[in-house]
């Protein structure tokens, strides 16, 4: 049976009609004549016992009717009666009065049904024709043949012609370039309709794809339901197809899903680079065929880009997706981009809104009043941007320029912090004929990439140097900026040839006094601002290589590992002295010697302490990769962090500073001991002299006399005991005076009547630098010249 021939057998007569509806035929006098088996079913009369009475039997009392509900549009007030049932009960009910033509006597028929059943038979109507007409929901009747025989308006509107013309169509020939998106059903509309018409099993909210010919060139997606049509019998006649367009919620859910992966992706580094390129991920190719993101040159560098036009503005390509697969784009980092005056990109820029033109959109990354770069979108030629995916675009870009913003500031505060700890610690370690040097640093912010952990190499005078390691409590800027006063302090204290008790004592009255000021003007420390110096801890050291000797002192530092050329390793039994600022505690030094080639390494509790073991595995671990005295210093370096910080990551911030010492070869030294007796001074002059001349350094005699004979001169003058007169030649020439005398030394203009008080000022235009160091035993005055160009050649 088609689906033409099962429309035709369908009862689609009203509750009135004549053939279904209780039928009465009156005369002329509302005597009832006829009576049908359906007035029977309605009013309870059969027609033996009505036939002959007067109509009026069957109608209530005027006055006792119910009250007639409100009637369907279109119905009279006169065609609604209260009719009284035989049992007594009364009923509403919806009459049609029709006159019999050609009857000899004037003959009336009454048509009657209950005004319930007329009610849901015209909801059922009015619900038939909105569905025919208004519902924008595709309806469509296929035969068992799976060919076309029904639609509704809806239908007809996708199709953009009126059912006539494609009544009898396949599915598949109506959308031939479709397809279905979801799985798990039949491939095509004709597979699909066949199964439920062979099985009964109906499918819903299958996804199809395709382009209506109402609009070709745009891709629309419906959810459609197929299931089987039967009659009441049973009979198969066709198959339904309800189609409903959701292009607009899917695109509307795909754009929302688009933000929701921008959220997740686009800001998670703070790097500019990859900030770009996640928007292009993102955006590829769900979005647009290709995504480009050019930036002003500036913003990689942490800066705001200039303000001003498209012509002041250097860009460069940060991002590409997909990318060009270039030899010449590959072998480019981040290649300069132009774009001639008129084009979407120049107009962008010149404006600083966001530009459409057909299948390019270019949307500007604006951060407050500057605008960044800009992001490129790319569709095929015949697609093109709706108003949402406008919007789309520029939420994506605003997302996109805020993290761009976020990493370029953040590009610049870590190049900042990357400047100052560079300025903090030491670059690179001047040689020194003292020691050599290796270290490591590892802090713990590797964001910012400072700390407040610290080391130094300081030379002192008489080839002596400084070493020193500390540890500020806290990581980060504030611990750096903490760590680079007390570093710079350390090295102004060591240029003063404080010995390292004297040192750390000095250095620990200042860091007292800084805490006692900042308590002073906040009222209480707050952890926001305040200095974090009090708890920090330090190692000073010093080393002559002279005498090989090496005094050490320390506040609240770890004691340093000692390893002797045999490789045998031991920590200093160091008195450990209180933390910096605490203060009321001494501190008290230690003095070793070392033999030449020993190995010294000052480091902070971050190399040896972790979550995960205690500090005597850490400092077992460290003594075991020292003691391999036959690799080199940075050797050794890479394997205590290796060992002790593997991958480089650590709880705390970590400092380690190795140190072998060396011995001045006695060659390269001169000492004599004079009384302090004013024949000191020729016998000064003769030995310098000399011993110049041994060395090969005589242009240096005439300078180094005088030097020599002003230094004894004063010593023996205003000291008292012995007078060391002492020659070193190194990567200079320097000479020291020492006698036991504590007076300090003052550089002073003398006026043209004075007998003396040139001395000092002779000698500190003669030589490089020059100054005092003091001992129990007394004062040290030292002066240090260059060699002469021939000397330094020959050396």
């Amino acid at each position: 049976m088609t689906a033409w021939n099962a429309e035709r057998s369908v009862d689609f007569r009203g509750p009135l009609d004549i053939t279904r509806a209780a039928t009465a035929i009156v005369d002329a006098r509302d005597t009832v004549v006829g009576w049908s088996a359906a007035a029977t079913q309605l009013l309870g009369y059969p027609q033996q016992e009505i036939v002959g009475r007067p109509l009026s039997t069957l109608l209530s009392p005027p006055g006792t009717a119910p009250t007639v509900p409100p009637l369907p549009p279109g119905f009279r007030g006169d065609e609604i009666r209260v009719v009284r049932h035989r049992d007594g009960r009364e009923l509403i009910v919806a009459v049609a009065v029709c006159p019999l033509a050609g009857a000899g006597a004037p003959l009336r028929v009454l048509v009657a049904t209950e005004l319930t059943d007329l009610r849901w038979w015209e909801a059922r109507q009015a619900l038939l024709h909105g569905l025919t007409t208004q519902s924008p929901v595709g309806l469509a009747i296929y035969d068992t043949d799976l060919r076309l025989t029904w639609c509704n308006a809806a239908y007809e509107q996708d199709m953009g012609r009126p059912l006539a013309e494609f009544r009898g169509s396949r599915a598949d020939e109506l959308y031939s370039a479709g397809r279905f998106v979801t799985r798990g059903h039949p491939p095509t509309l004709d597979a699909v309709m066949r199964h439920v018409l062979d099985t009964g099993e109906p499918f819903l909210d299958l996804h199809f794809e395709g382009r209506p010919p109402s609009d070709p060139d745009t891709d629309h997606l419906w959810s459609c339901a197929y299931y089987r049509l039967q009659d009441a019998d049973g009979h198969v006649f066709g198959v339904c197809e309800d189609a409903f367009d959701i292009t607009d919620r899917y695109r509307a859910q795909r754009r929302l899903a688009l933000l929701v992966e921008a959220g997740r992706g686009i800001g998670t580094a703070l790097d500019v680079l990859a900030t770009a390129e996640k928007i292009t991920e993102v955006a590829v190719p769900d979005f647009a065929a290709t995504v480009t993101v050019d930036l002003a040159r500036a913003v990689l560098e942490g800066e705001v880009p200039a303000t001003g036009g498209s012509a002041s503005m250097s860009l460069v390509r940060v991002a590409r997706s997909p990318a060009e697969d270039t030899h010449e784009e590959r072998g480019r980092d981040h290649p300069p981009v132009r774009y001639p005056p008129g084009s979407p990109q120049d107009r962008c820029l010149s404006s600083g809104g966001l530009v459409l033109q057909d299948a390019t959109l270019v949307v500007p990354l604006r951060a407050g009043n500057s605008v960044l770069g800009l992001v490129t979108f790319l569709r095929g030629p015949a697609a093109t941007f709706d108003s949402g995916e406008v919007a789309l675009a520029d939420e994506l870009a605003a997302r996109t320029a805020v993290s761009v913003d976020n990493a370029r500031r953040f590009t610049r505060e870590r190049t900042a912090s990357l400047v100052l700890q560079r300025q903090l610690l030491p670059r690179q370690v001047p040689e020194q004929s003292a020691v050599d040097v290796a270290h490591r640093y590892l802090p713990t912010d590797d964001v910012t990439g400072v700390g407040g952990d610290w080391f130094d190499v300081i030379p002192l005078s008489g080839t002596r140097v400084g070493l020193v390691v500390g540890d500020v409590v806290g990581h980060g800027l504030q611990a750096a900026a903490t760590m680079g006063r007390l570093r710079t302090t350390v090295r102004a204290f060591a240029q003063m040839d404080l010995d390292p008790v004297e040192l750390l004592s000095r250095l620990d009255d200042l860091v007292a006094q800084t805490g006692d000021e900042q308590w002073n003007e906040q009222g209480a420390p707050d952890g926001a601002y305040a200095d974090v110096t009090t708890g920090a801890t330090c190692l000073y050291a010093v080393y002559d290589p002279v005498s090989r000797r090496c005094v050490m002192a320390r506040a609240g530092h770890l004691p340093p590992a000692v390893v002797d050329p045999d490789g045998q390793v031991s920590f200093p039994d160091l008195p450990a002295g209180p933390p910096l600022g605490l203060g009321g505690l001494p501190f008290e030094s230690m003095e070793i010697e070392l033999p030449v080639g020993s190995l010294l390494a000052l480091f902070t509790d971050g190399l040896v302490e972790a979550r995960d073991r205690d500090i005597d595995h850490g400092l077992d671990t460290l003594g075991r990769v020292l003691g391999d005295r036959h690799a080199s210093l940075e050797e050794l370096c890479d394997r205590a962090v290796a060992e002790l910080v593997p991958g480089g990551s650590t709880a705390d911030d970590t400092a380690l500073l190795l140190v072998r010492t060396r011995e001045l070869d006695t060659s390269q030294v001169a000492e004599w001991e004079l009384p302090a007796e004013p024949v000191a001074v020729g016998r000064a002059r003769d030995l310098t002299t000399g011993q110049l001349c041994r060395w090969g350094l005589e242009e240096l005699s005439f300078t180094t006399e005088l030097v020599v004979s002003e230094l004894v001169t004063n010593a023996v003058r205003y000291a008292e005991g012995p007078v060391q007169v002492r020659l070193i030649r190194d990567r200079t020439l320097l000479c020291e005076v020492a006698d036991t005398g504590h007076t300090s030394p003052h550089l002073r203009h003398s006026g043209e009547d004075d007998e003396g008080g040139r001395g000092l000022f002779i000698v500190a235009q003669l030589v490089q630098r020059w100054g005092t160091r003091y001992m129990r035993s007394g004062k040290t005055i030292w002066t240090e010249q260059a060699f002469p160009t021939t000397a330094r050649d020959g050396r």
